[in-house]
């Protein structure tokens, strides 16, 4: 059995049918959840959660655009046309 941590509070199990169960720990009287505590018990830890990816590097024109602004309108703001 592989447990492995996420980056909430619920705890990832890979299922033998390929498919991924989440066990969140409000549901901690669920059997699925006794199992896992039972695991941490006889000395086992779960895989840590994987690394959030880097957030994009965007350009300032990018930057503009997210804030709905161009770098026209932006330099008509500040009386740089």
């Amino acid at each position: 059995m592989t447990y492995q941590l996420t980056t909430n509070t619920s705890i990832k199990l890979p299922l033998e049918n390929g498919s991924i169960m989440f066990l969140p720990p409000q549901n901690n009287g669920t059997p699925e959840w006794r199992e896992y505590q039972a695991w941490l018990d006889e000395g086992n830890t779960p895989e840590p959660a994987p690394e959030p990816p880097a957030p994009p590097v965007l350009t300032t024109e990018q930057k503009l655009e997210a804030a709905g602004l161009t770098v026209a309108e932006l330099k008509e703001l500040f009386g740089l046309s």
